[in-house]
């Protein structure tokens, strides 16, 4: 593979730490160097067979991540569809149920169009939760599979087996979550185990007795607020704990935990933090929203994403990741840039993290996943959401201005 070097761009690694005015040398699909611009300084980058790519000022950001998606449900890039469901959970839950089969969902070519979005966005990793039940079986496990195939190394997909309607109140589906895992899915799903299963001892033991046997991660749906939620939080802890599974698991909404006391949030941050435990947010219409600020100063992992795009959950939804970390952002009320940098991190390494990447971000031997955008800062950047002028996916242009690159 031919090196590139990105000449004169400005580097962000992470909150807190100065954007960096260097040059970026890829070599092989790997970040080699970061140097200085000027050819005669300390450390300057020196690449004569190197492709070279002037971005001079631009900010550079590692590839975006989005960690909470349902690929398989979109409708995005067919004929508008008016959304169908009542308010409830439940009544949403039976609308996709009942009408997806008569509007083809999953569909590859729909995957494939949001997917294509997310590219041009900036958007590097997905973690996509897929339904798996008795009755669409692995069909949306295989729609996604075969839309990452279409294209072709642009972004990587991580799949989740999401019991979307129950595990234990649906005969069949656990037998076809550990299918999924036999057949390479990456990460087990689960769904208010109180709440929706209506024993969450018994829910929680067969999923982590699945992740367990499989080597896979858990990511949990946890819709139930209030002391319920907090009490499923801390089963979910104590099981992370028990089998050694830290830095594998996320609790995906948690909307217990901005509603509880402050005493008892605070106890229960410092527990995730403790177990390992990613908080995934999505800062989606008044749903409530992971205290982003307190989670980080305890040293307990934030990432975000989309939860649905475009689909009969709901008719929103861009597949920007800038864009869902400005919602973060607001949601948090912040607007100081410092913390305005929490909401990225979260859309990035936070994002990176939950999805146990073993390299990631703008660092010599990382994988050389970038987006170039034009912003001062990395909260105009959030705030703004200029257009990505670059993407790079394993040191390949995958998208120029808007447009889908040629792989």
């Amino acid at each position: 593979m031919a090196e590139v070097l990105l000449r004169g761009g400005r580097v962000w690694r992470t909150p807190g730490e100065a954007v960096q005015t260097a040059d970026v040398l890829i070599r092989n699909g790997v970040i080699a160097e970061i140097g200085a611009v000027t050819a005669t300084s300390a450390g300057a980058v020196t690449a004569t067979s190197a492709e070279v790519i002037d971005v001079p000022g631009r900010l550079l950001l590692p590839g975006l991540v989005e960690a909470h998606c349902h690929l398989d449900k979109t409708l995005y890039g067919g004929p508008w569809v008016p959304h169908s469901a009542g308010e409830p959970l439940a009544e949403r839950i039976s609308n996709d149920r009942n009408r997806r089969g008569e509007l083809g969902i999953p569909d590859v070519d729909r995957i494939t169009a949001l997917l294509e979005r997310m590219v041009v966005a900036g958007t590097t990793y997905v973690r996509s939760h897929t339904d798996v039940d008795p009755e669409v079986g692995l069909r949306g496990v295989e729609a996604v599979r075969a839309a990452a195939e279409r294209l072709n190394g642009r972004i990587a997909i991580e799949q989740v087996a999401f019991p979307q309607h129950g595990v234990l109140v649906n005969p069949g589906t656990a037998e076809l979550l550990e299918e999924a895992l036999k057949n390479g899915v990456e990460t087990i799903g689960g769904i208010d185990p109180a709440g929706f299963d209506r024993d969450p001892v018994r829910q929680l033991d067969l999923i982590f007795g699945l992740a367990e046997r499989y080597g896979a991660g858990v990511d949990i749906h946890l819709h139930d607020g209030g002391t319920l939620g907090a009490f499923e939080f801390e089963l979910i802890i104590e099981r992370t704990l028990a089998a050694g599974l830290g830095g594998k698991v996320a609790i995906s909404h948690g909307y217990a935990l901005p509603q509880i006391a402050e005493g008892q949030r605070a106890a229960l941050v410092d527990r995730l933090a403790e177990a390992g435990v990613t908080m995934v947010t999505c800062a989606v219409y008044d749903f409530p929203v992971a205290p982003v600020k307190q989670l980080r100063a305890a040293g307990a992992n934030v990432a975000c994403g989309h939860d649905g795009i475009r689909d009969l959950w709901g008719p929103f939804g861009t597949g920007d990741m800038l864009e869902r970390a400005m919602h973060l952002a607001y949601r948090n009320t912040f607007r100081r840039d410092e913390d305005i940098e929490l909401a990225l991190e979260a859309a990035t390494h936070g994002g990176a993290r939950a999805l146990g990447l073993a390299s990631y971000g703008l660092n010599p031997g990382a994988p050389a996943d970038i987006v170039v955008v034009s912003a001062e800062t990395p909260a105009e950047a959030v705030v703004a959401r200029p257009p990505r002028e670059l993407v790079i996916k394993a040191g390949r242009v995958v998208a120029r201005d808007g447009t889908l690159g040629a792989i």
